[in-house]
C-alpha cells in the first residue's frame, strides 16, 4: 500500500453544537464533546488527584486541592508538560466545591477525556485525560491514597497508552504458560505482530496520530481474543498474544483473522483516514523451546520473514 493520506471535510456549520455528550464540528474542524449534567447527577468534589499513566513522569501524582489548576507547556503552568503538541495554556481544572471541571483553553490540539475531545467536562472517578502525548487518570473519592497505590500497582502490569498488558507482564505470563504446557503436555502458541511502516504514520500525520493508531489497534484486537489469551504491547509498535491450549494450525488461522481485521478497520485521526496493516509471526511450543526468550525469538524470526516477504502477511 503506497498511499498514506485520504482526507474528508465537514460540511456542517461551524457553530453547530449538540449538547450533553453529543458531537459537533467546530470552526477548527474538530469534534467537541460538551458534557452537561444535572446538578443532582454531578459528583461531589472530595479528595481528588491526577496520576500520570503515560508520559515522562510515569506514576507522578498531582493533588487537585486548589480552586484552579492550569495544565500547559508554559513554565508558569501549574502542571507543565514540555511537549510541542501541548499549548502554552492548554486546559484548566476547576474545583467548584460541588464538582471538578475540566475546560479546554483554546488549545491547538485539543483536550481529550476518554478519547473524546471536550470543551468543558465534569470529571468522574476513573476518567482518562489526554493532553498532548501525556495521559492522566483522574482519581476521586474518600480514600484516594489507596486508589493511588492501586493505580501504581496497575502500572506495573498495564501499558498506559493502549491499556493492554505491558512487556513485563507478558514475559512473566509466557514463562508461566510454558512451564504449564510442558508439565501437562498442553498446546501453547505465540503471536508477535507489528504495524507496517509505522514510522511513515508518525512522519506523515504526527506522533499524536501514531499514538491514536496504537491505541485503536489494541482496542480492535481486544474484542477478538478469548478471556484466557494475553494481549500485550511488547514495545513501540510491536504487540504479542499468548494463546494457551492453541496448536500451530489454529494459531495460524487466528493470526490470519487478526491480519484481515486490521486491514479493513478504519483508523481515523481528526480529518485523516490512516491505512494500517500488520505483519505477523507465529510460533508454537516445541521440545527445543525451554524459556520465554527462545519462544519470543522464534516468533520474532517469523515476524521478520513476514516483513521481508512484503508485509501485511502471516508467517509461521
Amino acid at each position: 500500500m503506497t498511499g498514506w493520506i485520504a482526507r474528508t471535510r465537514s460540511t456542517r456549520s461551524a457553530d453547530s453544537v449538540k449538547i450533553a455528550g453529543g458531537l459537533s464540528d467546530t470552526g477548527r474542524n474538530k469534534t467537541v464533546v460538551t458534557a452537561i449534567s444535572k446538578i443532582s447527577d454531578r459528583p461531589v468534589a472530595k479528595e481528588a488527584c491526577l496520576v500520570v499513566i503515560y508520559g515522562l513522569e510515569l506514576g507522578k501524582k498531582f493533588n487537585l486541592n486548589r480552586p484552579q489548576i492550569v495544565i500547559g507547556r508554559s513554565s508558569k503552568a501549574d502542571i507543565q508538560i514540555d511537549q510541542e503538541a501541548v499549548s502554552r495554556n492548554h486546559c484548566k481544572i476547576m474545583n467548584t466545591g460541588n464538582a471538578i471541571m475540566l475546560r479546554d483553553m483554546g488549545s491547538t490540539n485539543g483536550t481529550y477525556v476518554n478519547d473524546e475531545m471536550i470543551d468543558e467536562y465534569v470529571l468522574r472517578d476513573g476518567d482518562f485525560i489526554k493532553v498532548g502525548r501525556c495521559i492522566f487518570k483522574f482519581l476521586s473519592g474518600n480514600n484516594i491514597e489507596n486508589a493511588y497505590h492501586e493505580e501504581i500497582y496497575r502500572l506495573t502490569t498495564v501499558d498506559g497508552l493502549t491499556q493492554v498488558f505491558n512487556r513485563r507482564y507478558f514475559v512473566e505470563t509466557l514463562e508461566r504458560e510454558i512451564g504449564r504446557a510442558l508439565r501437562y503436555r498442553r498446546d501453547l502458541s505465540l503471536i508477535m505482530f507489528d504495524i507496517d511502516r509505522f514510522k511513515g504514520v508518525n512522519d506523515s500525520f504526527g506522533h499524536l496520530a501514531g499514538d491514536h493508531v496504537l491505541k485503536h489497534l489494541a482496542s480492535v484486537i481486544k474484542t477478538r481474543i478469548r478471556r484466557e489469551d494475553v494481549l500485550a504491547r511488547y514495545g513501540g509498535e510491536e504487540f504479542a498474544i499468548v494463546l494457551p491450549e492453541i496448536d500451530g494450525y489454529n494459531a495460524m488461522q487466528f493470526a490470519e483473522k487478526i491480519r484481515k481485521l486490521v486491514e479493513v478497520a478504519e483508523f481515523k485521526f481528526e480529518d485523516a483516514i490512516i491505512p494500517v496493516t500488520v505483519s505477523i509471526g507465529v510460533a508454537s511450543l516445541r521440545g527445543e523451546i525451554e524459556d520465554a526468550l527462545e519462544f519470543i525469538k522464534q516468533a520474532d524470526t517469523n515476524l521478520f520473514a513476514a516483513k521481508e516477504a512484503g508485509r501485511n502477511r502471516v508467517v509461521g
